[in-house]
């Protein structure tokens, strides 16, 4: 007889995140959580042309995940080698076209990297950027989210901010953002086909940032390789058949002992907005947190 895999209920999913975030992080050590660190003498400090890689998940978000895609081939890079890698799941249809119309251009310096999961593993981001981590060759690596779009000397300008650097993690100190925007806006209605896009920058103002948030973790490559991604903090990596809450980005910063440092990168914009594709429209959950969304705007 075929045994089906349970998962823990939403409110104890919940509980053990909280558990981990208010208990487990101050009284036991770090050391327990995770592979060694490399030595600061032991990581690259790799000059030149760098090789990097970006790491996003998408689950019905593919409008904005266009303004992504479309941000690599509008604005490659000349002095990085770039593997674009994207995890989805088939089931998203929509994200599936696009990311199957965007394998078919040729970009000089970037290599099309697009994994389907299964929905259960997809919507655990931690599984995903543990994924990446561990398989990557990049010098540096970017853990960010499909709304976030690297515009003009963006890739260019991070390739000259860590030239030699052994550091641990790095951020961009401030970013571009919209206004959040309702489903209606016009720049989320690009869906009709998949195509390349581009921004008006004008409808983005400028915003600071003050550490390594989910979106801006740009870490060095023998780290990742070493560490991977919340691997061994079990929640992190415990498939789930709904989308979660992403706890683990502050848990990855407490296992590198790091906020991260301020760097100054160019065109960082993200694309604010209130409809969250990860929950069922018109959803209890949905209509609740796009008021939390207005509430913080």
């Amino acid at each position: 007889m075929k045994m089906t895999k349970t998962y823990a209920p939403r409110w104890y999913d919940n509980f053990e995140i909280h558990l981990f975030r208010l208990i487990t992080k101050r009284f036991l050590p770090i050391s327990w959580f995770r592979e060694p660190i490399p030595e600061k003498h032991e990581r690259k400090a790799k000059v030149g042309d760098l090789n990097l890689e970006i790491v996003s998940h998408c689950w019905q978000y593919s409008n904005m995940l266009t303004y992504q895609l479309s941000s690599f081939v509008n604005y490659s890079p000349t002095k990085a080698h770039l593997t674009v890698t994207v995890f989805y799941s088939k089931d998203d249809k929509k994200t599936a076209a696009v990311l199957s119309f965007f394998e078919q251009k040729s970009v000089k310096n970037i290599t099309w990297n697009f994994h389907a999961l299964e929905n259960k593993k997809l919507f655990r981001r931690g599984i995903g950027r543990n994924m990446a981590a561990r398989a990557t060759k990049a010098d540096w690596i970017w853990y960010t989210d499909c709304d976030i779009i690297f515009h003009k000397n963006c890739l260019d300008s991070l390739v000259m901010q860590v030239q030699g650097s052994q550091e641990i993690i790095y951020y961009p100190y401030q970013e571009r953002t919209t206004d959040m925007l309702e489903k209606s806006d016009p720049m989320l209605n690009n869906e009709s086909k998949p195509q390349i896009v581009d921004i008006n920058i004008d409808q983005f103002s400028l915003h600071s940032r003050d550490k390594a948030k989910g979106a801006f973790q740009i870490v060095h490559g023998d780290i990742a390789r070493a560490i991977g991604y919340c691997e061994k903090i079990r929640i992190f990596q415990t498939e789930s058949e709904h989308w979660r809450k992403t706890y683990e980005d502050t848990a990855f910063r407490w296992l590198v002992a790091s906020d991260g440092l301020p760097i100054d990168i160019d065109g960082v914009f993200q694309i604010r907005h209130v409809s969250k594709g990860r929950y069922t429209e018109q959803s209890n959950i949905s209509k609740v947190r796009s008021k939390i969304r207005r509430m913080q705007e």
